[in-house]
C-alpha cells in the first residue's frame, strides 16, 4: 500500500469514523478544498469547484483497501464462548486480503463495462480512482470451529466506502465520496456462513461500483463543476 492509497483510509477514519454520529448529522460543507454537493446515490459527495471530468476516458484503479471497524475483533470475541469460536488475527488478515481482491475485481469490471479503458500509466485522459472499504463489521463470521452450530441473522454486516477521483498527472483530488451500507438487510433470518456473507457483501460492492461509474458519467455530462461545488 503506497502513501496515497493509505491516505484514503486514514482520512476517512479520522474525519468520518472517529467523529461518529455528530458528523453524520452535520457533515462539513468543505473537505480538503472540496465542496459538499447533494447526491442521490451516495451519502456524502464532495467536488472540487471548477473540476472538468469530460476529458477522462481511461482509469487507473488502485487496489481497494479494506479496514475493519475499530475493536471489532475484540468486541466480537468478547461475546463468544470457547477459543474455537473466536476470530483470530489470521482470519482478519485473510478477510482483508480476500475482500480487497474481490472488491478490486468488482470495480474493474464495472468501469470496463461502463466503457472506460483500464490502464496503468498516467495521462491527460486518465483518472485515478482510489477506493477503500472501512468500518467493516461482520455480524456472524464463519470461524469454522469444530462442532460449531449454525448462526442465523438477517444482516451479514456493514461497511463504509470511501472513493476518490484524482487527476492522474497532477495528483489533484477532484472528488471524494463516502457511503455506508448494510449488507444482507433481510426481514428474515438466514444461515450465516462464509458463502452467504461473501455473497451479500459482494452485492453491496457491485452497487457501489455501479454508482461510481454512473456518477462519473453524470459528472462528465454536467462538467465543469461550478464555483459553488455543484454541477451547472
Amino acid at each position: 500500500m503506497d502513501r496515497r492509497q493509505l491516505a484514503v483510509s486514514v482520512i476517512a477514519v479520522l474525519a468520518f469514523a472517529s467523529a461518529g454520529p455528530a458528523l453524520a448529522a452535520s457533515p462539513p460543507a468543505t473537505w480538503d478544498d472540496l465542496v459538499k454537493v447533494k447526491s442521490k446515490r451516495l451519502n456524502y459527495v464532495y467536488l472540487l469547484p471548477g473540476a472538468d471530468f469530460r476529458a477522462y476516458t481511461k482509469v487507473i484503479l488502485g487496489p481497494t483497501q479494506i479496514a475493519f471497524k475499530k475493536n471489532w475483533q475484540r468486541d466480537y470475541n468478547s461475546t463468544t464462548r470457547g477459543l474455537g469460536a473466536r476470530v483470530t488475527d489470521e482470519m482478519v488478515e485473510r478477510t482483508i486480503a480476500d475482500g480487497g481482491k474481490a472488491a478490486s475485481e468488482i470495480f474493474a469490471k464495472a468501469f470496463a463495462d461502463g466503457g472506460y479503458s483500464i490502464v496503468t500509466e498516467p495521462g491527460a485522459d486518465v483518472l485515478l480512482i482510489r477506493t477503500a472499504v472501512i468500518n467493516l463489521s461482520i455480524t456472524a463470521p464463519d470461524t469454522r470451529s469444530a462442532g460449531r452450530s449454525r448462526t442465523y441473522a438477517g444482516e451479514a454486516g456493514s461497511a463504509t466506502l470511501v472513493v476518490e477521483a484524482v487527476d492522474s498527472v497532477s495528483g489533484a483530488i477532484l472528488g471524494r465520496a463516502v457511503d455506508s451500507q448494510v449488507a444482507g438487510d433481510y426481514s428474515y433470518m438466514i444461515n450465516r456462513n462464509s458463502m452467504t456473507n461473501r455473497s451479500d457483501f459482494a452485492l453491496v460492492a457491485k452497487e457501489w461500483a455501479r454508482d461510481c461509474v454512473n456518477g462519473l458519467g453524470e459528472l462528465k455530462r454536467l462538467s465543469p463543476v461550478s464555483a459553488a461545488g455543484s454541477p451547472p
